[in-house]
């Protein structure tokens, strides 16, 4: 059945606004090329939606270029303003934007532990009123909030869970009431991560993948054939509390301590690094327990995973560098012996140097892979002192990273056996932290874990993912209620009567 004249022209409306947010500015011709409609329907188009104060002409296409036909239309960004929010258990950030996202003002606030609910609530409201201020923005039109625990899928509201300060379910309704004109959407703030990285990070390219938080705690979002998974009771994802091996006992209905959360969180990560033999700055876990809900330390605990995570890698790096180098040196110096047929001090040198490199199996692996340093030290301990002392000194950090990767390997391969997602996306401050270094010890783990084969990446937004996320997500909100078709006069008018 043919759509209705009304219904072909809200759809056409709807491609015009959606091109000119993804495209910017265009001219009419350019509308007609990417849209196939005729130059007609373009034209009555652009006139629609300049009437209905959607769009306007922001400049010309080209210096030398005057008339109907250069004009550059684009959406007109201040119609609306939007603020996203990253509500944490330890502080709250937001960010106000326009309505094609460009950000305008941002503020964080920390709230500590030991503050009550409403003062809490007080102090995030404040932060999100001030922070509009600062922007020049009179009102918001939408707010959308990322912040840890289940969303009930039936009524969109946060539910009271266990460990959780109480004052993340007051906020939602503290702004709803402070802003009564205000649109307010709250998503787990896992789930605004993948969309961040499925929109502006590493699974651009991926409409079916799940995303591993890897934070101060755990989790993970699903989606699959492009649509977000929420599941019965919106807890698809609580991957923290996966009963797993190496944990004093298993988790409860409300606490994930001695599940997946005790391995992969901040604090199991940092006390890891602790029993490998390395450095770690601050209290070791930021003032967390064993379930991982320390209050004011959650950021530093969070980081700190981060810090110790990004150092390893970082010295496994220069240690394949330092192999590199002593290749590239040893065959110069055996072409310059070759060449003169004398010098046999620098043959054994280099024979010294080569012995040492050649005793791994493949001295290529060993410059493609920092996973492969262990393996050359551990096989040349016989070797002289100082031989390669840079492989030496990695040997900790590349034990933590093999441990590390053990243990989100046990995560990651559970999820690829009940969902066989093809990619999986290691987010959060320390999937950022690891790089492709983590993540392709991972993927080479869960390769010999299971016959499905799973590509692993490190994602590339890390904790802004979140703050991220919640503003793509107010952005669409918005657009879908402005863009949406209107009905001309007469018509509300009769069914008004």
């Amino acid at each position: 059945m043919p759509a209705s004249p009304s219904t072909a022209r809200a759809i056409n409306d709807r491609l015009a606004l959606r091109l000119l947010q993804q495209e910017g500015p265009l001219t009419a011709g350019q509308l007609k090329q990417l849209t196939g409609l005729s130059r007609p329907t373009v034209a009555d188009l652009v006139e629609r939606l300049a009437a209905a104060g959607l769009i306007d002409v922001v400049g010309e296409s080209g210096e030398q270029r005057r008339g109907p036909n250069a004009k550059l239309y684009g959406i007109v960004a201040d119609q609306a303003h939007l603020a996203a929010l990253d509500v944490r258990t330890e502080g709250v950030s937001v960010v106000v934007a326009d309505l094609l996202g460009r950000v305008l003002a941002e503020a964080s606030v920390p709230i500590g532990g030991e503050t009550g609910t409403g003062p809490a609530v007080e102090q995030a409201v404040a932060l999100v009123e001030r922070t509009a201020k600062e922007a020049g923005v009179a009102g918001l039109h939408t707010v959308a909030i990322g912040a840890p625990g289940l969303i009930d899928p039936a009524t969109g509201e946060l539910r009271d869970s266990g460990g959780l300060p109480a004052w993340h379910r007051r906020l939602v309704l503290a702004l709803q009431e402070r802003l009564p004109e205000t649109r307010v959407h709250v998503e787990n703030e896992t789930n605004l991560a993948a969309l961040a990285e499925q929109r502006d990070g590493v699974a651009r390219d991926r409409d079916t993948f799940v995303l591993l938080w890897l934070g101060h705690g755990t989790g993970a979002a699903v989606i699959l054939d492009g649509v977000l998974r929420r599941g019965a009771s919106g807890g698809t994802g609580e991957i923290g509390f996966l009963p797993v091996p190496g944990t004093a006992g298993l988790p409860s209905a409300v606490d994930c301590a001695g599940g997946f959360h005790s391995l992969a969180g901040s604090a199991g990560i940092v006390r890891l690094a602790e029993e490998c033999g390395l450095a770690v700055a601050g209290d070791g876990a930021g003032g967390a327990g064993e379930d991982g809900r320390g209050g004011a330390g959650l950021v530093r605990g969070a980081g700190e995973a981060a810090e110790v995570v990004r150092r390893a890698v970082a010295a496994t790096d220069s240690a394949t560098d330092r192999v590199a180098e002593a290749v590239a040196a040893a065959d110069s110096a055996r072409k310059g012996v070759a060449a003169t047929g004398s010098v046999p001090e620098a043959v054994a040198a280099t024979n010294s140097v080569r012995k040492t490199l050649a005793a791994t199996d493949s001295v290529r692996k060993t410059l493609a892979t920092t996973d492969s340093v262990r393996k050359t030290v551990a096989a040349t301990d016989s070797v002289e002192a100082g031989s390669v002392p840079e492989a030496v000194a990695v040997r900790e950090e590349s034990r933590f990273l093999d441990a590390l990767a053990d243990r989100l390997a046990v995560g990651v391969a559970s999820v690829v056996a009940i969902l066989d997602p093809g990619c999986v996306v290691l987010g959060g401050e320390v999937g950022q932290a690891g790089g492709t270094e983590l993540a392709a010890r991972v993927e080479r783990r869960v390769r010999r874990m299971s016959p499905l084969a799973t590509e692993v990446r490190a994602g590339v937004l890390g904790g802004e993912a979140v703050l991220r996320g919640a503003l793509l997500t107010a952005r669409d909100r918005a657009q879908d209620a402005l863009f949406a078709p209107r009905q001309p006069v007469d018509q509300q008018r009769r069914r008004a009567d």
